[in-house]
């Protein structure tokens, strides 16, 4: 743990410019950017915070000093707020800036074309050496427990990359086509005939992790991975269409290259596998993972049952109440009063609907009962979790209960549901003349998703106008806002023993002083946050675009 007073901090101005002009707010965008450039990127790339003598840094485990991240906030974030940042005001020091960004992601992409989770500029071995040490010590943080040699669909680290190479390449920057077709590639070679996609590909050999099958080759509900891909590829389509073909790589898979019919055909059969995953009423829902054979719900992490999964139910319904919207297709809305009734009938009683909760996270296939998740132990090594009925003193860092809106969704399926299917698909970009839509003109002022093709993807709510005044007066002498670190973690002292340490670590996102995993200390520090970075570029970008609320 570090504490508070072992770090110094630059002066930061106490005065705040109430209306900021346009030039004040550009300096301070672009000394903001100039720091993270010249100061925090190890050879372009990003982790997600930074104490600020640089000596220690986190992605979502704490990183060696030569390490980059790619799941958001990470690399490719920053590559996109440093793009909105060029779109808000043609300086090419952000587009310059979102470029080395995306030269980092491309130094380390697979060759398959997909993303791991981090990329270490020293190479395999010091890579492979954070995973024997930091990455597998770090209990609960099972994903990371060794190092696949492969790439993953988890977390939106592959999407964002990706994404970032496609807005490059449509900004006129053609050395990002090659990354941008590996990128494809991996998407399109990864699925599964029929229709679904894996965690993690290529395949490796090797695949049991703690007596466990391998479960990163499962079709992947969780994180939405399914969802991520869907998204790119309709980007892909819309905007790039044939364009991709002449220039296409060798596929490696039965030699096909990267045509529009190729993407549409994959499009199609990664929507299709959300119809064929369901599962018979009256359970009818979804899990995280399936079974790429049988479809039936997996276990994956050993704190992930097999069983099936509220929120994955909800989050499947709204896609297929999405795809409905895409396609006009009513076979996407026929199965959907099934999965909410499912929702409903296992909705938690009302003694268990604390904090607005509403639903268990897991339910056990057949008997329509809930698992809750437990662990016992003290470290990874000797620390284990288990499933039972007993809904107290559940998981702090996975939850045991969900808040879903099944009315918000009940409604949209009837507001869907009367409409013909003309009404609900105009203006699909799925259906639209490929290269009619344009990509979302900002990335992070906001999610963004297929159905903001063509709009600037502006907040909702803008940031009130003082917003600007502040952040042009918060931003310190060496040029970054100071930010309170709420997240640390343990150092790497060796592997835990045997025997647990003294201590509850039932319901405590950290075990023994030698579990890695990250946990929120009551002591905070101020650093260095690309999330913080991105957020307030957002809200200058928002000033500049001149309708911040008063």
């Amino acid at each position: 743990m570090f504490l508070a007073s072992t770090v110094a901090f630059a002066a930061t101005p106490a005065v705040a410019q109430s209306t900021p002009d346009r030039a004040a707010i550009l300096a301070t965008m672009k000394r903001a950017a100039a720091f993270m450039t010249d100061e925090a990127a190890v050879e372009g790339g990003y982790v997600w915070t930074y104490l600020p003598d640089f000596s220690r840094r986190w992605g979502e485990l704490e990183a060696a000093p030569t390490m980059i991240w790619v799941q958001p906030p990470g690399t490719g974030t920053m590559g996109h707020a440093f793009l909105d940042a060029y779109h808000a005001t043609g300086d090419r020091q952000f587009l310059e800036a979102a470029k080395s960004a995306a030269d980092a992601l491309v130094r380390g992409q697979h060759p398959a074309g997909g993303w791991n989770y981090v990329i270490d500029t020293a190479g395999e071995d010091s890579l492979r050496q954070w995973y024997e040490t930091y990455g597998q010590n770090a209990w609960r943080m099972e994903e990371f427990h060794r190092d696949y040699g492969n790439a993953t669909f988890d977390d939106a680290g592959t999407s964002e990359a990706s994404q970032l190479m496609l807005r490059l390449v449509l900004e006129g920057e053609r050395t990002y086509l090659a990354p941008l077709q590996r990128a494809v590639r991996f998407v399109l070679d990864s699925q599964y005939e029929n229709g679904g996609w894996p965690q993690r590909f290529p395949f490796i050999e090797d695949g049991g992790v703690h007596g466990q099958a391998d479960y990163t080759r499962l079709i992947t509900f969780n994180d939405d991975v399914a969802g991520e891909n869907l998204e790119f590829l309709i980007f892909v389509h819309q905007t790039m269409g044939n364009r991709l073909a002449p220039l296409s790589l060798n596929s490696g898979r039965e030699g096909r290259g990267l045509t529009r019919d190729r993407v549409l055909s994959t499009i199609r059969r990664g929507m299709d596998i959300v119809l064929q995953t369901q599962q018979p009423a009256p359970q009818a829902g979804w899990g995280l993972q399936h079974y790429p054979d049988s479809l039936k719900p997996s276990a994956a992490r050993t704190y992930e049952p097999e069983a099936l999964t509220t929120h994955t139910t909800a989050n499947n319904v709204q896609q297929l109440l999405n795809f409905y919207r895409l396609t006009g297709d009513r076979r996407y809305i026929a199965r959907v009063p099934e999965a909410l009734d499912w929702l409903d009938s296992v909705a938690l009683p009302p003694e268990l609907r604390l904090n607005g909760r509403t639903h268990p996270t897991f339910i056990e296939p057949g008997t329509n009962q809930p698992w809750y998740i437990h662990r016992r132990g003290s470290n990874v090594v000797n620390g284990e979790y288990y499933a039972d009925r007993n809904p107290n003193d559940t998981l702090v860092h996975y939850g045991s209960f969900r808040t879903l809106n099944v009315a918000g969704l009940r409604e949209q399926y009837a507001t869907l549901a009367a409409q013909t299917p003309e009404q609900v698909s105009a203006g699909s970009p799925l259906l639209a003349r490929a290269g009619t839509r344009t990509l979302p003109k900002y990335f992070t002022l906001r999610d963004v998703s297929w159905q903001d093709m063509g709009t600037a993807t502006r907040r909702a709510r803008p940031p009130a106008a003082r917003r600007a005044g502040e952040l042009v007066a918060a931003l310190n002498t060496r040029g970054y806002w100071p930010t309170p670190l709420r997240a640390t973690s343990n150092p790497y002292i060796g592997p835990g023993p045997a025997t647990p340490v003294g201590g509850e670590y039932r319901i405590t996102r950290v075990g023994d002083l030698h579990d890695t995993s990250p946990w929120n200390t009551d002591y905070p520090v101020e650093g260095v946050s690309t999330e913080a970075f991105v957020r307030n570029m957002g809200d200058l970008i928002e000033a500049l675009e001149g309708s911040a609320a008063p």
